[in-house]
């Protein structure tokens, strides 16, 4: 059976208007390859509207073992997902939200090409900052293979971004992570869970980006990787994200 990407996207499309999780495309389409994933996702970026940056997956052990996957991916991050601090998240436009600290890279100047590394992520940055990604995948029961969680865009739900620091003089591998629900400690991590250091995941997205002649820009932002495995959320939780020397951040859910 021939996969057409654009049928595939407007299915996810779909499942997102109908907050209505489906069988995993990789079901029907055993053919479903990782290169079509990100087919699948160019299709859906496309539709998307302003993009604000991106967002690695599957960076952290304690995802990798939750999701029962390895090796990073990656997904786009769209304006209209973004939410202000202080406002609520509303878990009824959603279908299966999940919870996840992170740390925020703010790109101050253009980063791209095959040779990228940490340090040049750090030098890059005009700030770095505490995040929550709400993810939300559209498969039931998060049941996915890598090309199927690729091509639903990562999981992307929506995001909150904390005032952003300066990183110089921050060693972000050694940040402890505390994730919080409704006053109680669900897990914590330190920033080394995301590939050793938050900012060699970035390098790796600058990395395979450029492989498709892409890059990073000034003024996006990128959501490193989940730190710890993500908690899932109900209308009247109250999430919090703390990380040392970056701050916290508060998402109450309705």
């Amino acid at each position: 059976m021939t996969v057409n990407t654009a049928d595939l996207a407007a299915r996810l499309a779909k499942a997102v208007a109908d907050r209505t999780a489906i069988d995993q495309l990789s079901g029907e389409f055993g053919e479903l390859d990782l290169a079509t994933g990100y087919a699948v996702q160019r299709e859906l970026r496309t539709a998307a509207g302003p993009l604000v940056g991106w967002k690695l997956g599957l960076t952290s052990r304690a995802k990798q073992a939750q999701v029962g996957v390895s090796d990073p991916i990656y997904g786009f991050l769209a304006g209209a997902n973004a939410l202000d601090l202080g406002a609520p998240l509303d878990t009824g436009n959603l279908i299966q939200p999940r919870c996840e600290p992170e740390i925020v890279f703010m790109l101050g100047r253009d980063l791209a090409g095959p040779h990228v590394t940490a340090a040049d992520v750090i030098a890059a940055s005009a700030g770095v900052a505490v995040g929550i990604e709400v993810i939300d995948s559209r498969y039931r029961d998060y049941r996915f293979t890598m090309a199927d969680v690729v091509a639903d865009n990562t999981s992307a739900g929506r995001f909150v971004v904390g005032a952003p620091v300066p990183p110089a003089g921050i060693d972000l591998r050694l940040v402890g992570v505390v994730l919080e629900r409704n006053g109680e400690v669900v897990a914590t991590a330190s920033g080394a869970a995301s590939l050793g250091h938050p900012a060699a995941a970035v390098a790796w997205l600058v990395r395979r980006l450029a492989a498709d002649g892409e890059g990073l820009h000034a003024g996006e932002i990128v959501f490193s990787g989940g730190l710890t495995a993500a908690a899932p959320v109900t209308a009247g939780d109250v999430v919090v994200a703390s990380i040392d020397r970056l701050g916290t951040v508060e998402l109450g859910c309705r």
